[in-house]
């Protein structure tokens, strides 16, 4: 059975994002998933200088390893000021810096919600320019607009957008067993 890393672009306790990732990873039919936190990995803000002179980070090397272990990604980035949350881009370009093929030519399920209506669009769009370029094989993408109206007691409410993912996930499980 295939296996996923789920996780979302934020450090917030209370991300909305990782309510989403979460609620797809188990809504996943043929595949074993499991979640993570990006609280749980810490790393100083990214410079030449900080990798010249200390090397990378524990968890970030910790991090990038994992990423070998799975055979897809399910990722819902948080949107501040229209793209990613800096503690997302500071991961991300740590990451890159171990190993610029972060996604493994794996399939990614890309997502993004948000408070308002636009659902994180902007963040998405950047991420999908960005992230084939560091090994996104197939990148699956779904917006989930006004969160508190279309989310409620851990579960996509709205059926439009319920049918919406239901129809990412089977695309993104059919990219798998490919």
């Amino acid at each position: 059975m295939k296996k996923i890393l789920a996780f979302a672009g934020s450090t917030s306790s209370t991300s909305i994002n990782k309510k989403l990732a979460t609620f797809t990873a188990e809504s996943l039919n043929e595949a074993t998933f499991d979640i993570i936190d990006l609280r749980d990995f810490s790393a100083p803000i990214y410079s030449e200088d900080e990798e010249n002179e200390n090397g990378f980070p524990n968890d970030m090397t910790k991090l990038s390893e994992m990423f070998d272990n799975y055979d897809g990604f399910i990722l819902s980035l948080a949107e501040h000021n229209g793209s990613y949350a800096a503690a997302f881009k500071n991961i991300f370009d740590w990451c890159s810096r171990i190993n610029n093929k972060i996604f493994r030519e794996k399939p990614v399920l890309l997502m993004a919600t948000s408070p308002g209506g636009m659902g994180g669009k902007f963040v998405l769009a950047a991420a999908e320019q960005r992230f084939p370029r560091h090994a996104a094989k197939e990148l699956l993408t779904f917006s989930l607009p006004n969160f508190s109206d279309n989310f409620k007691e851990g579960k996509i409410v709205n059926e439009e957008y319920l049918t919406l993912l239901t129809q990412k996930i089977e695309q993104f499980e059919n990219l798998l067993n490919n």
